[in-house]
């Protein structure tokens, strides 16, 4: 076991379970439980809202799994991973404050609870809160996964028991100190993310002897590693332009994201999340990849590519310094999973359990029932990261795609729609959902359909059959209410 790169890692957990012991006093004296747990009260700043973002979505795909699959592909899959650049420009822009305001005035706490009353329909909350739970579970296991590897590389120690740390680490702060535990410890791992970044792009950069020596290897190893169309010219431009709705405008889509623009302070706290959170984006995304290719000829014959970043930290890093690095993949896939988590556990909790099956329970009950159902969510995506895929990245985009086909129109045009309606919401879940599913496995068969990334046509014929139903089964048009917040 190597110490120098232990001890960082062991000083960052503590701090982070500082922060959740820290969160967990000051939702003690919460007058509302729920709101405090789930969603932090609404109270976050600017740069807090930029951070908790930034690192809900920067995961092990983006730490582990990306650079990994840069390191496989080449230069293309930075091109197509650019297109997360304004991930965090859209979601704020297309949510925005009307989202803010309609949640308040629903006092929503989770998405579901937007859907809800928007919809007035119970098929419209299971259909949400079983679209969450499978999908999540998904994507919690690719990032059990990324911390395993991450866990493991650095001490040695077998997989399994690797996967079980890092499952009892993000267990203890997300139970006890919920949504502000998750927030605060988002914005030290956004801070950690982006240093972690910027050290490791320069001490690879130093390794391979300059980027010109880099891109020098690439070309003699295969010339298609520079080009923007992968190793094998896999990537082509209509496959990678798909990826504008999987990885930029869709994500507006995902439950985990979207919660995030219910829960600022005010505008002022809205436009600077907008401004910081795409620098920091960017900066990651663009770097994290890059290191990936550069990797190759510093670091050939990795068999393992999710393993690539962990292994090039310790080879290129001094130890202290590899294990301060790391702690930034690691940052991301804490950051991402207890967002997840939560998300889970309130699709349950919240939206099921609360609405349906104890609407009267008190506050000590629930407070039990969202922390045992949130280690129970824990519990069950560990067994499914026990066997993990050949990249983990596909398994956490898997989950993306199906989220985006699932919740993109219900919640854009019952944002903005007036005429949106329950059988329109019903039939573009069901068909997107059904559509996603089937074109995944027809993909896992004889290639992508249309050349295009699996999300596309789904999303494509849910906003048909959306629009369509809607009209065909007319309600009366829908009154959005109004409540300002905060200039």
């Amino acid at each position: 076991m190597n110490w120098g790169v232990v001890i960082p890692l062991f000083i960052f957990l503590v701090i982070v379970f500082l922060a959740g012991i820290w969160s967990n006093r000051k939702m003690s004296g919460s007058a509302s439980f729920i709101s405090d747990y789930f969603i932090g009260n609404r109270e976050l700043g600017g740069l807090v809202l930029a951070m908790t973002m930034v690192a809900t979505y920067g995961s092990a795909s983006s730490f582990l799994g990306g650079p990994g699959a840069a390191y496989s592909i080449g230069l293309g899959w930075v091109l197509l991973a650019m297109t997360q650049v304004a991930t965090g420009y859209f979601v704020l822009l297309i949510l925005g404050k009307k989202f803010a305001i309609v949640t308040r005035r629903y006092n929503a706490i989770t998405l579901i609870d937007f859907l809800k009353e928007r919809y007035q329909s119970k098929s419209v909350v299971l259909l949400s809160a079983l679209s969450i739970i499978v999908f999540l579970f998904s994507a919690m296991a690719a990032q059990w996964v990324g911390g395993a590897y991450l866990i493991q590389t650095v001490t040695g120690i077998s997989y399994t028991s690797a996967l079980f740390i890092f499952t009892v680490s993000v267990l203890i702060y997300v139970i006890i100190g919920g949504f502000r535990a998750v927030a605060l410890t988002d914005t030290i791992q956004g801070v950690v993310m982006f240093t972690g970044t910027l050290i490791l792009l320069i001490a690879i950069v130093v390794a391979g002897g300059g980027v010109s020596a880099i891109f020098s290897d690439l070309i003699a190893e295969n010339p298609n590693l520079v080009t923007p169309y992968g190793q094998d010219g896999q990537l082509s431009s209509l496959y990678v332009s798909s990826f504008w709705i999987l990885v930029g405008v869709g994500v507006v889509a995902l439950p985990q994201v979207a919660v995030r623009a219910m829960s600022y302070r005010d505008s002022k706290s809205m436009h600077r999340a907008l401004i910081i959170g795409t620098i920091v984006v960017g900066f990651i995304m663009l770097n994290m990849h890059l290191i990936g290719v550069f990797a190759r000829p510093v670091l050939p014959g990795i068999e393992v590519a999710d393993r690539v970043i962990p292994l090039v930290a310790l080879d290129v890093l001094p130890s202290w310094l590899a294990g301060i690095v790391l702690a930034a993949p690691l940052a991301a896939m804490m950051s991402t999973v207890d967002s997840l988590l939560l998300m889970v556990s309130s699709s349950v909790v919240k939206d099921v359990y609360l609405n349906y099956m104890k609407p009267n329970a008190s506050h000590s009950h629930v407070k039990n029932v969202s922390m045992g159902v949130t280690a129970i969510v824990g519990i069950v995506a560990f067994i499914l990261a026990i066997n993990p895929p050949e990249l983990l990245i596909f398994l956490n985009l898997f989950a993306f795609g199906g989220l985006e086909a699932a919740f993109i129109w219900p919640i854009v045009l019952g944002l903005y729609w007036k005429f949106a309606n329950k059988y329109g919401a019903i039939a573009s879940m069901i068909t997107g959902i059904g559509a996603y599913i089937g074109i995944h496995f027809y993909n896992e068969a004889y290639g992508n359909l249309f050349g295009v990334h699996t999300v596309t046509i789904p999303v494509i014929l849910s906003l048909i059959v959306f629009v369509a139903v809607s009209l065909l089964l007319k309600q009366k048009a829908y009154v959005f209410p109004h409540r300002k917040i905060g200039a």
